[in-house]
């Protein structure tokens, strides 16, 4: 920011506009944090809410977590009223907590006033719980009932993030009446696609899409043109699973319902798809043992997060030092079994951890299960013997040329093809036992699977070697 010229910056500055705030990288550009920085330091109010306040969602969010604390801070309390609070919703938890707990909670329920159901649940429901009750007080009556009824649903369920806001009508209205409704009242969400059709006591009966509104004369009753709605959404559903489901039948929304088939909400695809990164997202960080850490955390909530797992590999890696201390003479009487046990081990390893990724992932979007369970063990069985059988040859044939000893060179060939089977079978036997016990494969996996796979590389490899000592 330094090599930015001061007379170039003052003259961007006055610009009218600011177009594109990002670089060719996708990284927020420079010369745009300089000048925000320089506007914040010299308290330009008119600038921020030209340029800044102006921002998509999306756009400020990125800029909130590129730009210094003490400067988010300071952005937030320089834009006052014009700050739109839905770019909370676009970054880490750390920094959303950090920014609301520095506003007032009578300009944060002022601001929850103008979001979408779904948007101010999403920041409500990381606050204090004294916090959130008074800003709820704060806000009309069928709001304040609305966002309570979201909060009251398991998080991560499709209850937590449905829009309470839609449209819907009875059965007996015709398409005019429903039009009128649509122009006249101002409660409605400010984008729909679909009209569900409720019964008095709001039990959904079926959708119609709008533009079958648009197409259809004034006169025709709204019964006459609605279907049913194959595809409704329990409020109590977990947010992967709907996600599955919107990605199985193409769906744009769905309605959610109650456990009495109440009409309580709608799931739109722009929650669906930031439900979709989530969940990929935390499989990965998972297989990785991090948890549920995030880029803004500290460095000691970091390391706590990572600790658990770095000590239940501590242990699984000594219990596999444990069996290379069985076979010391062996190792005594040839040292160059001590150079090449790391490749069996490490070749095994990154083997089972191929097929543990693969069967994780299977098992999160449902494309694995009991019928197809047994079909894919035999492949994953097969290409580990291929593979092991391929490696195995190409580092047989280089360990018996690099200490001139075939029989080492068979040794270690016979090993990997060994490991190699049990790392394919380990990656996804223990996925598939771990999911069948109710448990997360993608958090326990890798350590059991890299135990296995070490322990078996280990044992085969060096008892294999005892045994050719002994003959």
């Amino acid at each position: 920011m330094s090599d930015i010229d001061e007379q170039e910056l003052a003259r961007i500055r006055n610009e009218e506009a600011i177009h594109d705030i990002y670089a060719d990288d996708g990284s927020v550009r420079a010369d745009f944090l300089a000048m925000v920085g320089a506007a914040i330091a010299d308290r330009d109010v008119l600038f921020l809410r030209q340029h800044v306040a102006r921002l998509h969602e999306s756009e400020l969010g990125d800029l909130l977590e590129t730009i210094q604390p003490d400067q988010r801070l300071a952005l937030v309390r320089l834009l006052g009223d014009d700050f739109d609070l839905t770019a909370l919703t676009e970054v880490d938890e750390a920094i959303r907590l950090e920014i609301v707990e520095q506003m007032p909670n009578a300009q944060i329920a002022a601001a929850i006033g103008e979001l979408d159901s779904d948007d101010a649940v999403y920041i409500l429901e990381d606050l204090a719980k004294e916090d959130r009750e008074e800003i709820l007080a704060q806000l009309p009556f069928t709001e304040r009932v609305r966002l309570r009824r979201a909060l009251d649903y398991p998080e991560s369920s499709a209850g937590r993030r449905m829009q309470t806001e839609f449209v819907a009508v009875p059965p007996f209205w015709t398409v005019g009446q429903t039009i009128d409704y649509m122009r006249e009242e101002e409660e409605l969400p400010e984008s729909f696609t679909q009209i569900f059709v409720i019964d008095p006591t709001f039990k959904l009966l079926g959708i119609v899409d709008l533009d079958r509104i648009l197409r259809t004369k004034r006169q025709v009753r709204i019964e006459s043109i609605m279907r049913e709605t194959n595809y409704p959404i329990p409020a109590e559903m977990d947010q992967e699973e709907a996600a599955q489901i919107f990605e199985q039948y193409d769906l744009l929304s769905a309605a959610v319902i109650d456990e009495n088939g109440r009409l309580v909400g709608v799931l739109t695809i722009d929650d669906v798809v930031d439900v979709i990164q989530e969940e990929a997202e935390e499989d990965f960080m998972r297989l990785g043992g991090v948890g549920d850490e995030e880029l803004s955390d500290t460095a000691l909530e970091t390391s706590r997060s990572r600790v658990p797992w770095l000590l239940v590999n501590l242990l699984t890696a000594i219990l596999a030092a444990s069996v290379i201390s069985l076979f010391e003479a062996t190792i005594e009487q040839i040292v160059a079994l001590a150079v090449l046990m790391p490749i069996v081990a490490g070749m095994g390893g990154n083997a089972g951890s191929q097929t543990m990724t693969v069967t994780v992932r299977a098992l999160a979007t449902r494309n694995l299960d009991i019928h197809n369970a047994w079909r894919v063990v035999r492949r994953e069985a097969s290409v580990g013997l291929l593979n092991g059988a391929i490696f195995g040859l190409l580092i047989g044939l280089a360990a018996g040329l690099w200490f001139a000893d075939p029989n080492l060179g068979g040794i270690i060939a016979t090993a990997m093809l060994i490991n190699m089977l049990a790392a394919a079978l380990a990656g996804i036997m223990i996925p598939l036992l771990l999911d069948k016990v109710g448990a997360d494969p993608a958090v326990s996996s890798s350590v059991f699977v890299t135990a296995i796979t070490d322990i078996t590389g280990f044992f085969a490899f060096l008892g294999l070697a005892t045994l050719w000592l002994l003959q």
